[in-house]
């Protein structure tokens, strides 16, 4: 039986850098991207796996992913072609800026959030029966930093990807006019990103019910974690950082979708 291919973003360090190792060791081919080629092959070398380069801010990068991988997938997105597939996509790249203004707010959303999505969008095709997406959050993304009015609007089970997608930018150009804090937003880019993660993965859930593919999408969080991001004075290493992420990536047929975990139980986020 072939291996399980599982493709991490963000993994040249910290959480993501542990996440491939334990899903390598774990007897799955494990694939990281990384930003700087260099640095991500040097961890490739030490654990035994592969990397290609890839910014989630960037359309062409996200584009030519599939390329990368060795992939034919269909670029209109309808059908995986000819070669192959992956079974596990884990969005771990992320960024948390000093500061905060409309210029923090649109790169921070551009990485955490909207990377996130573009890179599932031009991989699902590519997903295998039994897939899993993880999105990797934060426990400071739960729905009780909005506002009641907006915390209602995410946490709708009727809510759209459209509508995710223009919650995000609003929060944007609230943050530029200076409206963001009556509009019920924290000043918080990194937070907004993740309480988009965690709607995220339920608007996915919900798209991908009837697929035959069966491919389960959850959101989970690392906890607080010793990396660059993280500092000095976090309480947990990477390795069990990364143990809820690789929890969801190995989840059984079966198993839940559009749900928010954190110590691999879930969570009302």
């Amino acid at each position: 039986m072939a291996k399980r291919v599982a493709l991490v973003t963000g993994a040249n360090r910290g959480i993501g850098c542990e996440i491939v190792r334990q899903l390598a060791a774990a007897g799955i081919d494990a694939i990281g991207t990384s930003r700087d080629l260099a640095a991500g092959q040097a961890v490739g070398r030490k654990f035994g796996v592969r990397f290609v380069t890839l910014d989630v801010t960037q359309p062409a990068s996200i584009d030519g992913l599939p390329d990368q991988l060795g992939l034919d997938v269909d670029r209109s997105g309808a059908t995986p072609q000819g070669r192959g597939g992956i079974d596990i996509l884990i969005n771990n790249a992320g960024i948390s800026m000093q500061g905060f203004d409309s210029s923090v707010a649109r790169h921070t959303l551009d990485v955490n959030f909207f990377g996130a999505l573009r890179v599932t969008d031009r991989m699902l095709p590519a997903m295998r029966a039994g897939g899993r997406i993880v999105l990797v959050s934060s426990g400071l993304g739960a729905a009780g930093v909005l506002a009641p009015a907006l915390r209602s609007r995410f946490l709708s089970p009727m809510l759209t990807r459209d509508e995710l997608v223009e919650l995000m930018e609003s929060f944007v150009r609230d943050v530029a006019a200076g409206t963001h804090t009556p509009k019920g937003w924290p000043s918080s880019a990194y937070r907004v990103s993740k309480v988009g993660l965690n709607a995220l993965a339920r608007v996915m859930a919900r798209e991908l019910r009837d697929d035959p593919r069966r491919i389960l999408v959850n959101s989970g969080s690392p906890g607080w974690v010793r990396t660059a991001m993280g500092g000095s004075g976090a309480p947990r290493s990477p390795a069990e950082g990364a143990r809820t992420p690789v929890w969801l990536a190995m989840l059984p047929d079966g198993g839940p979708t559009g749900a928010y975990f954190e110590d691999e139980r879930e969570v009302l986020w």
